[in-house]
């Protein structure tokens, strides 16, 4: 964006880690959006914010915990006062946690749906609060594997997850005929970070073959799904490399 230009509203990450996230928050300031960006601290958010500045767009980090009612309603009115309205809301927080369910505690289960799940609905609803009196926006979650399936050792994140697809399901037959666009993007497959790098060296030496996800073409997808016409919504759009099994 040009310094001349004016700001196209304010794409809200929140989870804006150092991959899709990330990524995502780029792509919308590359296209003139503010990109507002969330972690629990701020600190780790600055590499982020400097780097879509010096690629000439406007950024800003916020810390804040997604799980708190009060911290995302003061998220979502500080944001609006000072940089305008939020016209695409994406919730990115993960959790993938594993554990057999004979060992899972009751305390780390329930966090993990916090996660993954309750801050989803809880940021999803303040924007959406907002985009309706505006007639307008967009909400985009992101979902796994584990949305739709649930894996050997992996109860809780499963749980969390098809609750987050649920809730998006409901949320787009609620607001899309008052249009506001919803959609659920299912990420199948290991994408191209540090922690798969470092910790599956043989996963991560398919990405000479497309064989793990770029997160720039994650993020490329929900521009697409932001710029939908809305005679032609996608609710769920699944991605994966070619080679995934599936």
């Amino acid at each position: 964006m040009t310094q001349t230009q004016q700001p196209r509203g304010v794409a809200l990450v929140i989870g804006a880690g150092d991959a899709t996230g990330g990524a995502i928050a780029r792509r919308f300031a590359r296209e003139g959006y503010i990109s507002c960006v969330t972690r629990r601290t701020a600190d780790k958010l600055q590499p982020l914010v400097d780097a879509i500045r010096a690629e000439g767009g406007q950024a800003h980090g916020y810390a804040s915990d997604a799980r708190k009612e009060d911290e995302v309603q003061a998220l979502f009115e500080r944001i609006e006062a000072e940089h305008g309205p939020i016209e695409v809301l994406v919730f990115n927080i993960g959790a993938n946690v594993p554990c057999s369910v004979l060992d899972e505690t009751a305390r780390k289960y329930f966090k993990i749906w916090e996660m993954a799940c309750f801050s989803g609905f809880l940021n999803a609803q303040a924007a959406a609060r907002r985009m309706v009196r505006r007639g307008r926006g967009t909400i985009l979650f992101t979902g796994a594997t584990a949305g739709l399936r649930g894996a050997a050792g992996f109860a809780a994140f499963a749980g969390a997850k098809h609750a987050l697809r649920a809730l998006a399901q409901s949320m787009a037959r609620e607001l899309g005929p008052q249009g506001i666009h919803v959609a659920h993007v299912v990420v199948d497959g290991a994408i191209d970070t540090e922690f798969i790098r470092s910790n599956f060296p043989e996963r991560y030496a398919l990405k000479a073959q497309d064989g793990i996800l770029n997160p720039e073409h994650i993020a490329d997808n929900y521009w697409l799904l932001h710029q939908q016409p809305r005679d032609a919504w996608t609710f769920e759009l699944d991605l994966r490399p070619y080679m995934e099994r599936w």
